[in-house]
């Protein structure tokens, strides 16, 4: 081949190669996908981002040292992202806390009894998931083992007949027992990973392990080899990567031996390792949850420390 003919193909492609690498810096950063082998990238393109949705995963009965310690893939998202290290659950039983988180108080309850003994208690209360769908915006529960949506009793899906989906763990079933919001939004799991992957989790989301996956009658490295399954498809949604989706996970309560003191991480692109000593407890989630359909904090959540605050979201 003529040198002239191989001479004028390599100018041609760097020309080419250099306005291809103008037209991508001129491009929006808004568009751009950040790069999925650099989590730096990720970081990038997480910061300064507003969150519109958040996801919210409970686990059972363990101090934060006992899950930092038991649970390798959670504490290497901790360091990688952020945690709090001074962050504090209500009260004990576990049904209290949960609707603490959701609803801003604990209503006086102290017991983990179903939704149908706290009818009287709980009434017309609302919930950050009644608050995101008068927004206009979205909610989901996704709830593992749950036979049917918005299921108001315990069920038993193991041989021994013991249950393994919990209602007391399953809040919104404490608001909207037989009503259309709960439900058809207090869903199983069946759908929880093509959401995430799709981008389509909802904007106050709720994921719910059964008791064999929360730690409360499994083992941590059980709870959380599942949460690195149920986690893999969010952690790697555009959603998450850009900073518009925000996963929190934290513990219902601890086992009575360390002044209720949970581990809870705060999951997002935008932030690097940061750990947060500032006291917080699950009424600062309320307030986060609120805070980002643009409603009032519910109850308690008002005057809350606030999570967005602690950790510069």
């Amino acid at each position: 081949m003529d040198h002239r003919v191989r001479l004028s193909g390599a100018v041609g492609l760097v020309m080419l190669l250099a306005i291809s690498a103008a037209c991508q810096a001129g491009e929006p950063a808004s568009r751009r996908q950040p790069d999925r082998n650099r989590p730096e990238a990720d970081a990038r393109a997480g910061a300064g981002v507003d969150a519109t949705k958040v996801l919210v995963v409970i686990e059972e009965n363990h101090t934060l040292e006992q899950m930092r310690d038991g649970m390798p893939y959670l504490a290497q998202l901790s360091t990688t992202y952020g945690y709090a290290t001074h962050w504090t659950a209500i009260t004990h039983p576990s049904l209290p806390n949960y609707l603490a988180i959701a609803g801003g108080t604990t209503y006086g309850i102290t017991d983990d009894r179903s939704p149908a003994a706290h009818v009287d208690d709980i009434a017309n209360a609302p919930s950050v998931f009644d608050q995101a769908i008068t927004a206009g915006k979205t909610a989901l529960t996704y709830a593992e083992s749950m036979p049917q949506n918005c299921h108001v009793y315990d069920y038993p899906d193991r041989a021994d007949g013991t249950p393994t989906y919990a209602v007391r763990h399953n809040p919104w079933t404490y608001y909207g027992a037989g009503h259309d919001d709960c439900l058809a939004h207090d869903v199983s799991l069946d759908n929880f990973a093509h959401d995430a992957e799709s981008n389509q989790l909802p904007n106050v989301g709720f994921l719910i392990p059964d008791i064999t996956h929360d730690a409360h009658d499994g083992s941590l490295a059980a709870a959380d080899a599942w949460l690195e399954q149920q986690l893999t498809p969010v952690l790697a949604s555009d959603d998450f990567r850009t900073g518009h989706l925000v996963v929190v996970v934290t513990a219902d309560e601890d086992d009575r031996s360390a002044d209720n003191t949970v581990l809870t991480s705060v999951l997002t692109p935008a932030l690097s390792g940061k750990v947060v000593d500032t006291p917080l407890t699950h009424y600062s989630l309320t307030r986060y949850l609120a805070q980002v359909v643009g409603a009032e904090p519910l109850g308690e959540g008002e005057h809350a420390p606030d999570l967005a605050a602690a950790f510069g979201l």
